[in-house]
């Protein structure tokens, strides 16, 4: 599997050139954390609404 995504890079390289092929990584991993802060903000506003719906019963 590490061949294949080297192979992968190597012809994102050869056809887009380094500068634009950094740049998609990053974006990707920058994409994939902000995923990840969405998730704990929603689970984090889930967990809020709920204790405050069981505070007022």
């Amino acid at each position: 599997m590490p061949i294949l995504l080297f192979i992968l890079l190597v012809v994102l390289v050869a056809t887009f050139g380094f500068w634009d092929t950094l740049a998609a990584i990053f974006g990707a991993a920058l994409l994939a954390v902000l995923v990840v802060v969405l998730a704990i903000g929603v689970v984090a506003l889930g967990g809020y609404l709920l204790v405050m719906r069981m505070g007022k019963t």
